[in-house]
């Protein structure tokens, strides 16, 4: 199973100068309580976006994804240079995760079974953006309606 997890203002921002471009406590939580226990794949900016003291993110099996071939991760976390090598063969065995980045999200939204976005119910201003949601390939499955923020639940078609 291939789930996205992303939180997506109304223009479709994620982020602004590589960092999410606003904090809600409550989508962090659910973003742990999704990813616990599961392979999280995510490029190398959104590695390097995350605080250091939470990489690599704890109890969850760490991917990362670079076209870097200098790059170097701390022991315990996978490093592959494709992505779609990286999808066959984690997907065969675990339930991945995909947390970013932008392209990761382009180039892995056709593959995903599964997306869980937290609909931000602003337009932000950012450099970042999530691809659009298709309606003929995804269905709405489960909604929780917040203030200012819905986690959304989509099914692929």
């Amino acid at each position: 199973m291939i789930t996205i997890i992303a939180a997506v203002a109304q223009n479709n921002c994620i982020g602004a100068k590589g960092q999410l471009a606003w904090h809600i406590p409550e989508d962090l939580q659910h973003f742990k309580t999704l990813t616990l226990g599961k392979t999280v794949l995510m490029g190398e900016r959104t590695w390097h976006s995350l605080p250091e003291k939470a990489r690599p993110l704890p109890n969850r099996r760490n991917v990362v994804v670079t076209n870097n071939q200098d790059f170097t991760a701390p022991p315990g976390v996978l490093v592959y240079f494709s992505l779609d090598q990286a999808l066959d063969e984690l997907s065969k065995t675990d339930d991945v995760v995909v947390m970013g980045g932008a392209m990761v999200y382009a180039q892995t939204i056709n593959r995903a079974d599964k997306l869980e976005i937290t609909h931000v119910h602003r337009d932000v201003e950012g450099d970042v953006f999530f691809p659009e949601i298709d309606p003929a390939a995804w269905k709405e499955t489960a909604r929780e309606d917040h203030d200012g923020f819905s986690f959304v639940t989509y099914e692929r078609i």
